[in-house]
Formats: C-alpha cells, sequence, structure tokens
C-alpha cells in the first residue's frame, strides 16, 4: 500500500490494526439474520427486531461515548468499550440458547461497538491536527477494505459454525482493545504538534449548553439520517426486487463487490470532485447527497440490472464524499468539544438505521420497488436541503464562538 509511505509509523500501525478490526467485525454483521432464521429457527421478524436492537444499542453507544471522551479519558474509554464488546462477542454463543438473553447481549454488542468510535475518531482529529481531513479519508479507505475481506470470509466461516465467526469477530475486538492499550502508552494522547485551545470556548461548557448549538451538529445530523433512511433501499427494496425478478442471488453480491472496488479504485476521482467544486467540507456533504439522490432516481427511472449498477457507482461516490466530511468538519470546528458532538450527530443519522428499513419494507410490501424509489429520492432530496441549510449557516468557517452561538 504506497499511499502509507507518506505517513509516520505511528500512523501506520493504527491503519493496519484499525483495517485489522474491520475485518473481524464483518465477519459478523452479515450473518446475523442468516444465524436467526437459519440456526435459531426464528421468523425474520425476530432476525429484524435484533437488527433494530442492535441498531438502537448503537444509537446509545454513539451519544454516551461522546459525552464520555473527556470525563473517563480517552484510553480508559476506548479500551474498555473495545474489551467490554469482546466479552459480549463471546457470550454469544452462550446466550443464543434464551432468546431474550441474545437480544440483550446483541443489544450489548451494539452500545459497546459504538461507544468507541466517536472517541477513536476524535483521537485522531487531536492526535494528528493537521492531517486529519486527509487521515479521516485514509482510514475510512483502510476500514472498507477490512469489510471487504471480511465479508468474503464471513461465507466460507458460516459453512463450518455461525458462531466461529462471532468468536473470530470477539478475537479481533479484545486484539484492537490490546493494541490501543500499547499504543496510547507509547504514544500518548496529546497532539503531535500542540494546538492552543480557547479559554472559554465550548470545552468548558456543560453538555445541555453544547446541545444548544445547533448549528454545529442538528442540521448535518439530520440530513445524515435522512440519507441512511434513503440507503436503506439496498437491502429492503433492491435485494427483494433482484429475487423477485429471478435474477441469481450473486447479482447482488456483486453489487457490494463493486462498492467496496470503488472505494478503493475510485479515489482520484473524488480527489478531483474536491478540487473542481466541493473543496471544504460543507460543500462535500452537500455533492454527497447529490450524488445520493442521483443514484436513487436511477434506481427508479431504470430498473434494470445496468442500472442498479450505475445506481451503486453514484451512491458510492456520494458515501465516499460524506463519510471523512462529517468528522473532518466536527474536529475542525469544535474544539475540545468534538468528541460530544462526534456522538451526537452520529447518534441522531443513526436512527436512519433504524428507521429506513421498516419504511422502505412497508412501502415495497405495498408496491414494489418504485415506492421505495420514489421515498429514497425524498428523503435525498431532504438531505441536500438539510446539508445546504448547514453549508450557510456555517459559512464563516468557525460554528463555536467563544462565548455562545
Amino acid at each position: 500500500m504506497r499511499f502509507l509511505q507518506a505517513y509516520p509509523k505511528e500512523v501506520k500501525v493504527f491503519l493496519i490494526a484499525s483495517l485489522i478490526n474491520a475485518t473481524g467485525s464483518a465477519l459478523m454483521w452479515p450473518l446475523v439474520t442468516m444465524y436467526v432464521f437459519d440456526e435459531l429457527g426464528r421468523s425474520m421478524t425476530d432476525a429484524a427486531l435484533v437488527i433494530v436492537i442492535q441498531s438502537l444499542g448503537g444509537i446509545f453507544g454513539q451519544l454516551l461515548g461522546g459525552s464520555l471522551y473527556h470525563k473517563v479519558g480517552v484510553k480508559r474509554l476506548i479500551v474498555g468499550a473495545l474489551a467490554m464488546n469482546a466479552l459480549a462477542l463471546f457470550t454469544l454463543p452462550a446466550a443464543s440458547v434464551n432468546w431474550n438473553m441474545f437480544m440483550l447481549v446483541m443489544g450489548l454488542v451494539g452500545l459497546f461497538n459504538s461507544l468507541s468510535l466517536p472517541a477513536i475518531q476524535a483521537f485522531i482529529g487531536f492526535r494528528f491536527a493537521e492531517q486529519r481531513g486527509e487521515l479521516f479519508n485514509v482510514i475510512y479507505v483502510a476500514n472498507n477494505i477490512g469489510v471487504a475481506l471480511g465479508t468474503m470470509l464471513a461465507g466460507f466461516l458460516a459453512d463450518i459454525s455461525y458462531l466461529l465467526s462471532f468468536v473470530l469477530n470477539g478475537l479481533t475486538s479484545a486484539v484492537f482493545a490490546a493494541f490501543f492499550f500499547v499504543y496510547l502508552r507509547k504514544v500518548g494522547t496529546e497532539p503531535a504538534h500542540a494546538e492552543p485551545h480557547r479559554r472559554n470556548g465550548p470545552g468548558e461548557l456543560s453538555n445541555w449548553k453544547l446541545i444548544g448549538h445547533t448549528r454545529i451538529y442538528l442540521y448535518m445530523a439530520l440530513g445524515s439520517m435522512f440519507l441512511l433512511i434513503g440507503n436503506s433501499i439496498w437491502n429492503t427494496g433492491v435485494s427483494p426486487f433482484i429475487i423477485s425478478e429471478g435474477w441469481a442471488k450473486s447479482t447482488y453480491s456483486l453489487l457490494w463487490t463493486l462498492n467496496g472496488i470503488l472505494i478503493f479504485a475510485a479515489q482520484p476521482l473524488v480527489s478531483l470532485i474536491k478540487r473542481w467544486f466541493a473543496e471544504t467540507s460543507t460543500a462535500q456533504m452537500t455533492a454527497s447527497a447529490v450524488f445520493y439522490l442521483s443514484g436513487y432516481a436511477v434506481i427508479l427511472l431504470m430498473p434494470s440490472y445496468p442500472g442498479l449498477v450505475l445506481a451503486m457507482l453514484l451512491t458510492t461516490l456520494g458515501e465516499m464524499l460524506i463519510s471523512p466530511a462529517m468528522p473532518s468538519f466536527i474536529s475542525d470546528h469544535a474544539d475540545r468539544s468534538a468528541p460530544f458532538y462526534l456522538g451526537l450527530s452520529g447518534g441522531i443519522g443513526a436512527v436512519g438505521r433504524v428507521l429506513g428499513p421498516y419504511m422502505m419494507g412497508s412501502l415495497y410490501d405495498r408496491g414494489g420497488l418504485a415506492p421505495t424509489g420514489w421515498l429514497a429520492c425524498g428523503m435525498a432530496l431532504l438531505a441536500v436541503g438539510f446539508f445546504a441549510v448547514h453549508a450557510f449557516i456555517n459559512r464563516s468557517g468557525r460554528a463555536l464562538e467563544q462565548n455562545g452561538v
């Protein structure tokens, strides 16, 4: 991976560890529905309920993780959350014998896994302040390589044992916790090049007062939520459409293979997009929503496999623009309060993962792919509006003033 040569050793080690952890995480999430339906003999409604509970745990984890960053400390929070996530994953085999216990543990998996996310993002933003925008993108690419490897291995492991996937996921989480324990002791948690903090800045405000600074997070988070509602079309619109058309199930997997390839191979194209008309993180969010809207419109107007391929290309470009842009904006504008806003915006956005499948599934049952396409387009249009508002009210480039909004 030649692009790693431009970064110091501590960054390279972090990226490799992140890739391994992402690979382990991806061993599990594609198999949860299959495991509940096939191994446990439960209904698809029960399988969906497990995903909802895990997602709700994830929302709470994001909110809690952002709030605890400065109170608990980055080392305790990240290492503790990853260690508890590993413990929860290790208990899944035993919990599977009781349905209620299984749902509880899955909720804890969602909670502890998400608890570390805003802390890790904030650590990157603080530690590597001069390169954080670029690093958020590189880590995003590395994690998606891990996801591609994990999903590829998941099918083979499932043929051996579903629970083996869960245990290996727990093992990678435990290794990641151990890595952070050693890594943070070695490199520390302070910025590599210290930045002066504003004396009366938002870092000294209570969480309730921080929530009042809506322009730094609210419109952006709502835009993300609407995008995630719309993006549910792939699982609860496109997936059943492919089955109903009698196409091979592998054609659906190929769409996600294309997604993984593009995230790595289309980086030069995304760099050009940023250079030409989306230089700032706020512009990248708005451009992202436009690409998502274009992709959903293609699904609506071209309900064919070539249309789905083109739609995946467009929505992947949207994903590549927004994923690094949101943490980069918060890290650049929220000073010491970045962990809180990373967790808050992530939690609000994740609501879309809970609402989306139910809304899309209900519409598909009533009218097939077309109504889900209309809903996805409507959600993306709302996202464009909210991201545009976010860009407008933050155009000064400084979302938080010294003593209030």
